[in-house]
């Protein structure tokens, strides 16, 4: 398989990949958001998912980021 075709599919993966860290996460801030507006304090344990999907996700963007630069780089070769 050729560069850009491993990173393309690369590419893929980490889309993927952060598409379901973003359901994830939705569980625990929609959570966090009903206990805001009731005016309760959020279980800890949604806070920290929340926390958690939410770094995991920024490390799955910054190597997208990344991808997608290395891409740009083999395209103007």
């Amino acid at each position: 398989m050729s560069k850009k075709g491993q990173l393309k599919k690369e590419i893929d993966e980490c889309e993927r990949e952060i598409r379901a860290y973003e359901q994830k996460r939705e569980r625990s801030q929609n959570a966090l958001i009903r206990a805001m507006l009731a005016g309760k304090k959020a279980a800890p344990e949604d806070e920290q998912y929340f926390t958690v999907f939410s770094e995991l996700i920024d490390k799955e963007r910054e190597k997208l980021r990344g991808l997608y630069a290395e891409l740009e780089a083999l395209k103007k070769k």
